[in-house]
């Protein structure tokens, strides 16, 4: 059974130990110098030694007081410590959301210091993934996920469309004239084995034999890209810092519609502030994004509606088909 604690006078003899004053102590604590004494003497007396030396000009600790003194401090220093998280529970909150890396690297950390600038009371947790998430599994408020949409027992917001392109080193992009010209290339491939036959439908090119590495990430594909190791097939929109420095090049403007970036988290779960603070966060940004696209955009573009998937995937089919036939 743990003894009763004399916490009043333990305060008492910290303060006094950490100033070596009696007064300065009283100050501190709010209470009279004579308080502070008092209680002092009434720890000395419980445990039968002498803390201090009490002197004409001060105070000096004595064995035991040197002894007791760590301790306690230690002690005092967890205690406030502890009650402090406990008081920040209050006014802040942690979100932890799941993002696949390809959206992370391509879009959120270019603009989450934007969402901590807004919300400082919210301690965001980024957990990077593959595109292979459980949220509940995985302890997720949200999670940023790249599909249709549709998964199980899961709410899904719209946020932007991924189409594909191809990548490469700049150097590779000149010696790159038509789409045929990849058939020369070493092409990079994710594990949907679909994209590339699908591109090169929308493209109006057969598709050659590929057997590039596979990767599961379209971050280390475009970065295996910029080292010349072949051309990669990436959600072209993630890749814009990249495109821009010229570590990347596009050699060619078709693309593929593969899928969307999706906000998701758990229907059996409701939304806490912090949660509603980061979707509608991210909503406006995208919003805000959108808006500035429109404005450097020229005034006058001719846009060609692309191929529905259904369409693409019969081209797709249709040019694998030829292709064999030819060999």
């Amino acid at each position: 059974m743990r003894r009763h604690l004399p916490l009043n006078a333990l305060r008492a003899f910290e303060a006094s130990a950490r100033l070596l004053s009696f007064t300065r102590a009283g100050l501190e604590l709010r209470v009279t110098q004579t308080a502070i004494s008092h209680q002092v003497k009434q720890l000395e007396d419980m445990l039968g030694a002498s803390l201090f030396r009490r002197l004409p000009r001060g105070l000096v600790l004595t064995d035991e007081g040197l002894a007791l003194l760590p301790v306690l401090t230690d002690a005092l220093d967890r205690i406030g410590t502890a009650i402090d998280r406990i008081e920040a529970k209050g006014t802040r909150e942690v979100v932890t959301v799941g993002c696949v890396a390809t959206f992370a690297t391509g879009w959120l950390l270019q603009r989450i210091d934007h969402f901590k600038r807004a919300h400082p009371y919210i301690d965001l947790r980024l957990l990077t993934n593959n595109n292979r998430v459980d949220i509940a599994g995985d302890g997720l408020d949200l999670a940023l996920r790249f599909g249709d949409g549709f998964w199980h027992g899961t709410e899904a917001i719209h946020l932007l469309a991924a189409p594909l392109s191809p990548v490469c080193r700049p150097d590779v992009a000149e010696r790159l004239r038509k789409p045929s010209d990849l058939a020369k290339e070493f092409l990079l491939r994710s594990y949907r084995a679909e994209e590339w036959p699908l591109w090169f439908a929308v493209a109006g090119a057969p598709c050659p034999k590929i057997q590039g590495p596979i990767f599961d990430s379209s971050v280390a594909m475009a970065e295996a890209a910029s080292r010349g190791v072949g051309v990669g097939l990436v959600p072209i929109a993630m890749f814009e810092n990249e495109l821009s420095s010229g570590r990347l090049a596009r050699p060619f403007v078709a693309e593929v519609p593969a899928g969307s970036y999706w906000l998701t988290w758990l229907k059996s779960k409701e939304l806490t502030p912090g949660m509603r603070a980061f979707r509608d966060w991210m909503l406006d940004t995208l919003r805000t994004d959108a808006s500035d696209a429109d404005d450097e955009a020229p005034a006058r573009e001719t846009i060609r509606k692309r191929p529905a998937r259904a369409k693409v995937k019969a081209r797709a089919r249709a040019s694998a088909a030829r292709t064999k036939r030819r060999r």
